[in-house]
């Protein structure tokens, strides 16, 4: 299933999105290094329950626009997804975020409140803690140098790093992997995974949120895979901490990819989560 098949125009430049469904809109936010087809095994499940899924690339991933003097942080990110949102007519959406996806949902439900029903984040970014060891080891040692890398170097690179997303290393295989591998089989995609994902792999975009995270005034969960190797499991319960009457479900067995490791448990607790409020 193709998670990004159509184009819209955001702030002249081009996201590409899936609509799909109808009643109640739910919006999926993917994170790095990936796209919206890390949500093809859960959105089906959503629309076959009656919702309205839409799931899009961020600006300079998958199938959206690469530009070359757009900001695609998570700050860039955020005010585009708003865009998109005024885009697509929705004046609210319930938000469903991975990875750096939940620090633009958590933005976007701290400066953009009317735009957010309610808001799932799933393994996501946060305080100080990105990007990873392995991620800083990747910034030191090809950020100034990635033009140098060929394909088979940066392949090895990035399925090091895919690897660990996955508590079951076979997860991360085959024709998955080639799909996760496919943008950046080129050297225009290469580039870009670099200038517009690794490049922005900053956390200052998280820490700034520390003292603002007790404003959050919409629902919130927070589901985690136990076996995150990224983003440890007690971020997860500091976020908890924090955040006003957050709920906190853990999924045993699951690594940072929650949805690639647990789909049905994923897609269960959306689907729970949009019941209860």
């Amino acid at each position: 299933m193709d998670m990004a098949s159509d184009d819209v125009v955001v702030d002249g430049v081009r996201l590409a999105y899936r609509d799909s469904g109808e009643g109640e809109a739910v919006l999926l936010v993917h994170g790095t290094p990936s796209t919206s087809y890390e949500w093809r095994e859960v959105a089906p499940r959503l629309e076959a329950a009656g919702y309205r899924v839409i799931t899009y690339d961020l600006l300079g991933y998958g199938r959206s626009e690469r530009p070359v003097d757009r900001d695609t942080s998570v700050a860039g990110q955020t005010a585009l997804l708003d865009g998109l949102l005024a885009e697509l007519g929705l004046d609210d959406v319930s938000v469903v975020a991975h990875d750096i996806g939940g620090a633009i949902g958590l933005r976007l439900a701290l400066d953009r409140p009317q735009r957010v029903r309610r808001l799932m984040v799933l393994d996501t970014v946060s305080y100080d803690s990105w990007p990873s060891e392995t991620w800083r080891a990747v910034i030191d040692d090809h950020l100034g140098e990635y033009h140098g890398l060929s394909q088979e170097e940066f392949d090895a690179l990035l399925t090091r790093q895919l690897e660990m997303t996955v508590s079951e290393p076979a997860r991360m295989t085959g024709d998955v992997l080639a799909a996760y591998l496919a943008p950046h089989r080129s050297a225009t995609g290469r580039a870009s995974f670099f200038e517009h994902q690794v490049r922005h792999y900053d956390s200052r975009y998280t820490e700034e949120l520390t003292g603002r995270l007790g404003d959050l005034a919409v629902p919130v969960r927070i589901l985690w895979g136990e076996e995150d190797r990224w983003q440890p499991l007690h971020y997860a319960h500091r976020l908890a901490t924090d955040i006003p009457g957050a709920e906190l479900r853990v999924v045993p067995g699951a690594g940072h990819f929650v949805m690639e490791d647990a789909p049905e448990r994923v897609a269960e607790e959306i689907l729970d989560f949009l019941g209860a409020n």
